[in-house]
């Protein structure tokens, strides 16, 4: 058991794109679990909230709840970049902010519950530590299918994944920091996770529907995804961190 003198400091990354009808439903459930995870987490605990360049109401909502809570914190992007640049530059922003991160998306259909099991495993000493899905039963036949054979493609390709892991995960500083010597556009995160050089620990949980919205993932970005983790395989760190984002057009912190 690792023996941690005093709470960490724990930042929720969201990223959100056209999630005006979500956040009124999610923000709320966030706010909850930083509540009940007091005594766990330190005070200055918050959840920052990135908007990649939505088009709808997303960023108004974030702002309206950044007024009425100071634990919620919102960043804004110049530009709809996709979701993974998106969660990077919330985790890089965040970094020199916190303890521990986890990223999570805005729709909560990741159980957000599964944090208390992860914040076991990095008080056990996990650097790193990703949420699972149990099983793909809320999911289509066709989205089933699809997804064995994106993870078999990958893995044939040399890309280091852990089965039905997508972006749900605790990051440690040490881990954070490791991801700042990648650069790049859309770092495929989920397949720099195991080249980290941290202890890497797994969670499970139970995928839920989505509260409200539509799934921002295309076929089209999928395919994209899938070229980005191909390439991630030829990745080297750099020497030197990388800076904040220049798409970052707005940041809201207490």
């Amino acid at each position: 058991m690792l023996c941690m003198e005093k709470p960490p400091v724990l930042y929720f990354v969201v990223p959100c794109y056209n999630e005006e009808e979500a956040l009124p439903l999610t923000a709320p459930v966030f706010l909850d679990k930083l509540t009940a995870l007091q005594g766990r987490i330190a005070p200055e605990s918050r959840i920052l909230m990135v908007d990649d360049g939505s088009k709808d109401s997303t960023w108004e909502i974030i702002k309206g709840l950044h007024n009425n809570d100071e634990r919620v914190s919102g960043m804004r992007l110049s530009r709809n970049r996709g979701h993974q640049n998106a969660l990077t530059a919330g985790l890089m922003w965040a970094r020199e902010r916190c303890d521990v991160t986890v990223s999570i998306d805005a729709d909560l259909q990741d159980d957000i519950d599964a944090v208390d099991a992860m914040l076991d495993k990095y008080a056990e000493g996990c650097g790193i530590v990703c949420g699972v899905r149990a099983s793909r039963a809320t999911d289509t036949f066709l989205k089933r299918t699809t997804a064995r054979g994106y993870y078999a493609m990958m893995r044939l390709f040399g890309s280091d994944l852990i089965y039905d892991h997508a972006d749900y995960r605790l990051m440690d500083a040490a881990a954070l920091e490791a991801l700042s010597h990648y650069h790049g556009d859309d770092l495929f995160l989920r397949g720099l996770v195991n080249r980290l050089g941290c202890r890497v620990g797994v969670v499970t949980y139970d995928r839920r529907a989505r509260e409200a919205g539509e799934s921002k993932y295309t076929l089209k970005k999928m395919v994209r995804l899938a070229v980005r983790g191909m390439e991630c395989g030829a990745l080297k760190p750099s020497a030197l961190p990388r800076s904040l984002d220049p798409f970052v057009a707005e940041v809201l912190h207490v």
